[in-house]
């Protein structure tokens, strides 16, 4: 199988250049990979492609990280078949939009340091979902609708969230928004972006206030996987046709099932164990993944 190594760089004061790329290639003969190509510009100083000869493994990534971190590059490795998907599964909170909104609303209640605690230890694997979604839900009891509404006005778009679903929407890909965040939140967002499907889980509410419980069942990492097997087979596709993203570790098996599963500002968790990550770009970083280039952006 063939691969293609993009690289991508976020800071306009430290572009992409052959040396870069030259110096990967250094890097990765130390690894028994080879460049079988020559670096091919997708936008001059932005992003880049060269053909390798084989899949990375972890400690060669590692490798490439660290020596790309200087310049807050990022990079991609994909298979060069299939390489732009049909079909899109994007997480919310911390990667389509900038917040958690669960935290947020949580400081109306008087609680976010609390919450937003709870909620980085979950991100990052260390506690139970489905306890701590309970937990965080539990201490909203008896806050308004109000504060919903609130949460959802000051809830901003990750930075280039329109372009990366019109771009997927208007070359034919699928884009569903999967959350284990809130339905009162995901469909306002997908509709936004242009995300022709979302799900979430459901807060209960009883005279216009929480009660801090959540409707059951619970939308979870499992459910995640779930939805990304459902679409595949509604829609008559493989995993290699796939694209998934999000940055916590409820996300790993998307992540890990898709053709490529990319980790967006990934916690450390995730950082760990996917070796497709945004770490310092924006979302359109994930287009340039698959093979896109400006010229290609769309917004719906």
């Amino acid at each position: 199988m063939s691969y293609v190594l993009t690289a991508v760089a976020s800071d306009k004061n430290r572009p992409l250049t052959e040396k870069h790329i030259k110096e990967i290639g250094n890097i990765a003969g130390h690894y028994n990979v080879r460049l079988t190509g020559k670096m091919v510009w997708l936008d001059k100083g932005k992003a880049a492609d060269v053909p390798v000869s084989d899949e990375f493994q972890f400690a060669l990534v590692s490798h490439i990280r660290e020596f790309l971190a200087g310049d807050k590059i990022d990079f991609f490795i994909t298979p060069e078949k299939n390489r732009q998907k049909k079909l899109l599964l994007a997480d919310m909170d911390s990667t389509i939009v900038t917040s958690e909104t669960l935290d947020e609303l949580a400081e109306y209640a008087g609680v976010k340091e609390h919450v937003a605690e709870i909620t980085r230890r979950a991100m990052n694997g260390e506690l139970d979902f489905h306890a701590a979604i309970k937990e965080r839900v539990g201490l909203l009891e008896g806050l308004a609708v109000t504060a919903l509404e609130a949460t959802l006005e000051e809830t901003k778009l990750s930075k280039g969230a329109e372009i990366f679903v019109g771009t997927m929407r208007a070359h034919g890909a699928t884009c569903v928004l999967v959350s284990g965040g809130f339905t009162f939140f995901t469909q306002d967002i997908a509709d936004r972006c242009g995300f022709q499907f979302n799900h979430g889980n459901t807060l209960e509410i009883q005279g216009e206030k929480l009660t801090g419980n959540v409707v059951l069942p619970i939308l979870d990492k499992h459910s995640k996987v779930g939805f990304l097997k459902d679409y595949m087979l509604d829609l008559n596709l493989n995993p290699e046709e796939c694209i998934t993203i999000g940055d916590g570790a409820n996300d790993l098996p998307m992540l890990k099932l898709a053709g490529l599963g990319i980790g967006y500002h990934p916690r450390p968790a995730v950082a760990a164990e996917v070796s497709n990550a945004i770490i310092y770009g924006d979302l359109t970083a994930a287009l340039y993944a698959q093979g896109y280039s400006s010229k290609h952006f769309k917004r719906l």
